[in-house]
């Protein structure tokens, strides 16, 4: 199936973001161990990657590993954490191919010290890139990262480093993971489950959301292209009436 061509390069989102689900349903389906679900998953992580760079995506944020996630079986955790270690090596070529910048949030300093040196190293090399900024959410959650937040600022306040009156939208997103992102415009979430999961509840304020039963091992550019031209036939109102926006 090919739906590129309906998409409107006019209209795309800026910032795709995807909650990457269902790579142990999918496993089970197949008889497979949960471990061979994940690995698959990869390969739809590259493909993605790549396609959103093709299409003209700016940012493309991927939850890889939730705060949650740690309450796993060590085994299963274990496997996550090689998982993205062995990713990390092999897609750097990727990446440098088609120009794109790595960047990662969340509580970093939980990684495996293994995990960490791999990610801080690609993000390291693939700094200069202008094409697309991939940034992967590890042991990311986003309360965690509002509660953060607000002790900052209110650290902040306390010290006369800047004024409570002064605390508004533009001061609480400086002191977020996604600083340098703009806010999500379409997030897509696999597997069929409609929830948001403690993912960038701050930054989908005004998103599009968009689920699908495909679980994440199956899914593939035309699912995301049909994610994206869900997005562009609805219409963005921010507030305001459908006569104002036109």
């Amino acid at each position: 199936m090919n739906l590129k061509e309906p998409i409107n390069k006019d209209n795309l989102p800026k910032h795709i973001a995807i909650i990457m689900d269902g790579n142990g349903r999918w496993a089970k389906q197949q008889g497979f161990l949960r471990a061979i679900g994940h690995q698959t998953g990869t390969k739809s992580v590259k493909k993605i990657i790549e396609a959103s760079a093709t299409i003209g995506i700016e940012c493309l944020t991927l939850f890889a590993f939730s705060t949650e996630n740690w309450n796993r079986p060590k085994l299963e955790v274990q496997t996550l954490m090689r998982v993205l270690i062995n990713s990390l090596k092999k897609e750097l070529v990727t990446l440098q191919k088609n120009n794109i910048k790595l960047s990662a949030i969340g509580n970093l300093e939980q990684l495996p010290k293994s995990a960490l040196s791999e990610l801080l190293d690609v993000i390291e090399k693939t700094k200069g890139n202008t094409r697309m900024t991939l940034t992967l959410a590890l042991s990311y959650g986003s309360r965690d990262e509002l509660v953060n937040a607000v002790k900052s600022i209110s650290n902040k306040v306390k010290n006369n480093i800047i004024s409570i009156d002064d605390i508004d939208d533009s001061i609480i997103n400086e002191h977020l993971y996604t600083r340098n992102l703009p806010d999500v415009d379409l997030l897509i979430r696999t597997s069929g489950e409609h929830r948001i999961s403690n993912f960038l509840l701050w930054q989908i304020a005004y998103a599009e959301l968009y689920f699908t039963d495909v679980l994440w091992p199956d899914f593939k550019e035309h699912h995301l292209h049909e994610a994206i031209i869900s997005y562009q036939k609805r219409e963005r109102r921010f507030g305001k009436t459908s006569e104002q926006i036109k």
